[in-house]
């Protein structure tokens, strides 16, 4: 369990809580043993990752009303943000899951990345207490909670739709360009948006940057993956 404590920061004084962190529920069923496995503490994680994020927002924003807050800790405990964090620090690698569980994809699966990190920062707390947890959960996260910090305003339209599209699947939205006129110094950009085999909306501009932009703006208003799901 060593290297995995150095990519947390942290020693275990019980490593059998960071055991049940690293267990799949798969490795139970499968095996038939009468070992923990990480659900409960997936549960405790959650919750004291929403702690120390909320409080880190709280002391970073002091003139920030609760909504705007809210939107900011949302960007940083969604599924999608606990896999990134779970991925930057390859936990796929420590989990231990079933056979079939881990033939199927289940080390990469980006819902059993995100549980594992928040069981581990549950179990983190378990053993070491709250001041344990915050140094962990900042050490792994600050790169993002710095993202943040610079951009703590409104996301722009592709970050928009790109949160809204990963709160249904893994799966990013992608970008091509179209068509491309113009001599070099007045470039025209024609690009479309497209998710899952589906184009949700096209954009013109200046610079590809632009033309992204506008085409995002255009998918969100369309919102064509919703009458997609229907």
């Amino acid at each position: 369990m060593s290297n995995i404590e150095e990519v947390i920061g942290y020693q275990f004084g019980d490593s059998s809580l960071l055991k049940e962190a690293l267990t799949h529920p798969s490795k139970t069923f499968e095996t038939k043993e009468a070992c923990p496995h990480n659900q409960r503490m997936e549960f405790l994680g959650d919750a004291v990752i929403q702690l120390v994020l909320t409080e880190r927002l709280y002391k970073m924003f002091p003139t920030f009303p609760e909504g705007q807050l809210t939107k900011l800790r949302a960007r940083l405990v969604s599924r999608s943000a606990l896999h990134k964090f779970a991925t930057e620090m390859n936990l796929g690698k420590f989990i231990m899951m079933g056979k079939g569980e881990e033939a199927s994809g289940g080390r990469d699966r980006p819902s059993t990345l995100a549980d594992a990190f928040e069981s581990v920062m549950g179990a983190v707390y378990l053993d070491g207490g709250l001041d344990a947890a915050e140094a962990a959960v900042e050490k792994l996260c600050e790169r993002w909670i710095e993202q943040v910090a610079e951009s703590p305003d409104e996301r722009n339209p592709k970050g928009k739709l790109q949160e809204q599209l990963q709160a249904l699947a893994p799966e990013s939205p992608s970008y091509k360009v179209l068509e491309e006129a113009g001599p070099d110094h007045s470039k025209r950009f024609k690009i479309s948006v497209e998710w899952q085999g589906l184009l949700l909306g096209k954009g013109v501009g200046k610079s590809k940057k632009d033309a992204e932009s506008r085409a995002a703006k255009d998918a969100l208003k369309r919102e064509n993956w919703l009458s997609d799901s229907d």
